[in-house]
């Protein structure tokens, strides 16, 4: 379908913006290049779709439906990318049953480009997560949990680049703490870092020294703490950070109907999205650039 078609026809919410000092409607009919970002978040082990009886979810989800997604979408613009941001494991007897297995090969058969770790994927221990890399046959980005003096040392790395119709995208993995969340035994000797002061780090290195055009942190802290705003969050962490466009989060499994338009340190507009939980939907964030690169960018939840 035509894209104006397909956002009619599947979206639940829409947010467009310009990313310095641009108007969407004023730049696309200018733009040079365009690229699509993907993403899913706490999908927690959900193969199938829910049921017709299931609640509120009945009858949306299932990785059948999302590839048939993925896949028009590709066709439609073949410089994208698919992105998840954690708690892949835990919820369904599949993942008792196969430990990951299904997950990360289904995951693989999808084409994810990179993903980050929540705090479920520590479920059945690093031996258990280390066990089943092998079946992700993409990278994990962690950069604020150091797991030196563990069996995951090397596994994981802090940011990854890609390179999409000369548009270079960086992307790095931030992580909840694990206090409260994660038993000691099944997380041992991995240190947890400080993800703003991390995230500043990694955008420097991004920016400065890696010359990306996009950066994108895959973030599992949480969009808010209503109860608690102190809290390190989606919402704090962009408000304490620079040169982050894209925030795609997790962990609080909250269903925005449209990304976010906040600020960062220094009043620039940027995203942050999450699409809820159990692969009932999928995040779709379109990336428009100019001559100079500046870009103009618009969101969409698409329901599975």
């Amino acid at each position: 379908m035509k894209r104006r078609s397909f956002i009619q026809k599947t979206a639940v919410g829409t947010a467009a913006l310009g990313l310095g000092g641009l108007g969407l409607q004023s730049f696309t009919s200018n733009y040079k290049k365009h690229l699509t970002i993907l993403h899913t978040n706490d999908v927690h082990s959900h193969i199938d779709p829910f049921g017709p009886n299931e609640g509120r979810f009945s009858k949306l989800g299932g990785v059948a439906r999302r590839a048939t997604l993925i896949e028009n979408i590709r066709k439609e613009n073949p410089n994208n990318l698919l992105l998840d941001a954690g708690d892949i494991f835990q919820g369904t007897p599949y993942f008792n049953y196969y430990g990951g297995e299904l997950e990360f090969t289904l995951m693989s058969k999808l084409k994810y480009d990179a993903a980050t770790l929540g705090n479920h994927d520590f479920d059945n221990g690093l031996e258990g997560l280390l066990a089943q890399l092998p079946n992700a046959q993409f990278p994990f980005v962690s950069a604020n949990y150091d797991f030196k003096n563990t069996i995951m040392e090397g596994h994981t790395k802090p940011y990854t680049i890609f390179i999409k119709d000369g548009i270079k995208v960086g992307v790095f993995g931030l992580g909840v703490a694990f206090e409260g969340l994660v038993n000691k035994i099944n997380y041992k000797e991995t240190q947890y870092l400080d993800p703003v002061e991390i995230a500043q780090d990694m955008t420097r290195i991004l920016k400065e020294n890696e010359n990306c055009d996009l950066i994108i942190c895959l973030s599992h802290l949480g969009y808010y703490y209503k109860n608690n705003p102190d809290r390190v969050s989606d919402l704090n962490l962009a408000a304490k950070t620079k040169d982050i466009d894209l925030i795609i989060g997790g962990h609080t499994h909250t269903f925005l109907k449209k990304p976010t338009v906040t600020k960062n340190s220094e009043g620039k507009n940027m995203l942050i999205n999450q699409v809820g939980c159990y692969g009932v939907n999928l995040g779709r964030i379109d990336f428009y650039f100019d001559d100079q690169m500046k870009t103009a960018a618009d969101g969409t939840t698409i329901i599975v």
